[in-house]
This record gives C-alpha cells, structure tokens and sequence, in this order.
C-alpha cells in the first residue's frame, strides 16, 4: 500500500488521487542504485519480479523513515534495555533503570513531534510527582499527512480491529455529500469511523481529504473522554461545516445518517 500504516480504504483511495494527479506509483520495489547527473538523477529500481529498471527524473527525494540516534549514549553499559533501535520506556519515559528517562524519536514510534512534546511533558510531571498525570496512550496519538488529499487518523483501523478479535461497526460519509466541501470545490474524500458494536466505545477515526488534519483532533478528543457512539450523536455541529461529516460519518455506522 502506498500509505501502509492508514487503513486499507483510506490508502486505496489516496493513491488514486494521486495517480489522477499524474503521479506514477511503483509498489514493492526498491532503489538499488542511484546515479547523478550534471541535471538529473537516475535511479535503479528493483521491481517486484525482481527485473531491474532504470527511472531518471530532475530530483530525487529519500523519505525511508526516522530512526531514533542512540549511538554513542553507551545505552549497553548503563543497563538501559532497548529494541529494534529505541530505547524500551513506559508510558511515563521512564526505563529499566532508575533515574533514566526518555522521550521522542529514541522512545520508538509513532516519531511524531507532537508525541515527542507530550512525552516530555508527561515525563517531568512525572519526576516532579504532579498530581493526575496520565501515562501516554500511543493508541490516541493522531497522525497526519500533509498530502493532497490531506490524510489523518486515530485510533485502530479496520482491519486491526477485527485483528484484535473486536466486533464492530463502521460508519462512512463523503466529501460529496457535505454542503461546505461542495462549495469549497474539495469533493473528494470521506470520514470513516470504527465503534465497538457492545459499549459504543469510538476505536478509531480515519480520513481522507481537504483540511482533515484540522477535524480530526475532534475526534481524540472524543477517544480520551472515552465518548460513545450516542454521546457523538447528540452533539450539535455548526452548519454548514466539514466538521458536520464526522457526525454524519458517526450516525451511518448505525444506520442513522441523515444526508448520505
């Protein structure tokens, strides 16, 4: 998938914006070799039945992921347990070893910024013995992608929780059927939303489209409340909004949207 961390809807769908774009997407392939030019770049890409091919472009971007700098903090020597490259912390900062905290991309993933300043915050409060503090929740970090369309989700997909064993219900609504996305000309798109079918307990949000990555801290709002799905449905959204499809979205996954 071209986005593998997004629900499989979510990835399908951004991919074919992007291809309409005029993007080319080689999935399972890797760059073996790159060679540079006085004006250009070619790249030696290995597909996937292993036949070698030559793509030659002005630029070329490396995005192969983060990986937390732990060399040379002599981690072995003090004790400090680690796994596949990070340092193994609760959801405190605090390690195996007493006094020894951290925080951000050296913690492991998500290697998101915002993580990173809600770890540290968490982790201080911690060591300061601050009343009320709440451990860090991986599982109600947002993630966005700045993208066109713009990505954004929390919380499990789909696949993850029937992985999980859940029974649950989904709800879906477009871009096409929100007035303000119509007349904002950004039509293309949706909100996914995934319930525990016993409790109404909200397990994860997904979307895809223009300005996501504004609506969807409604959303882990909502998650850290521990909101359920009647909770959402009663709430008044402003009209006319794109927030308006995250109701809407909430009310399809139990047969109750009113504008689908």
């Amino acid at each position: 998938a071209v986005m593998p961390v997004e629900d499989a809807e979510v990835s399908k769908f951004a991919q074919k914006q992007f291809e309409k774009q005029g993007m080319k997407i080689i999935l399972e392939a890797k760059v073996t070799k790159v060679e540079k030019g006085a004006n250009s770049v070619t790249a030696h890409v290995e597909m996937k039945d292993g036949k070698v091919e030559k793509i030659t472009a002005d630029r070329m971007i490396s995005a192969v992921g983060v990986q937390g700098n732990i060399e040379g903090l002599r981690l072995e020597a003090l004790g400090v347990k680690t796994e596949r490259g990070c340092i193994v912390i609760d959801g405190y900062g605090k390690t195996n070893v007493p006094g020894i905290y951290a925080i951000g991309d050296v913690a492991g993933p998500p290697m998101l910024a915002h993580k990173a300043e809600h770890e540290g915050v968490v982790c201080i409060e911690k060591i300061a013995d601050f009343p009320g503090v709440h451990a860090t929740d991986k599982l109600k970090i947002p993630g966005c992608t700045y993208c066109n369309p713009q990505v954004a989700s929390v919380g499990l997909t789909e696949a993850k929780a029937k992985a999980e064993g859940k029974d649950i219900r989904v709800g879906r609504f477009q871009f096409a059927a929100n007035g303000k996305a119509i007349a904002l000309g950004e039509d293309q798109g949706f909100i996914k939303t995934i319930f525990d079918k016993k409790t109404g307990q909200l397990l994860g949000a997904h979307m895809v489209g223009a300005e996501v990555t504004e609506l969807i801290q409604g959303f882990v709002v909502a998650m850290n409340l521990e909101t359920t799905e009647e909770e959402l449905m009663h709430t008044i959204f402003p009209h006319p909004t794109l927030s308006e499809m995250m109701k809407e979205s909430v009310l399809d996954a139990y047969g109750r949207a009113l504008n689908a």
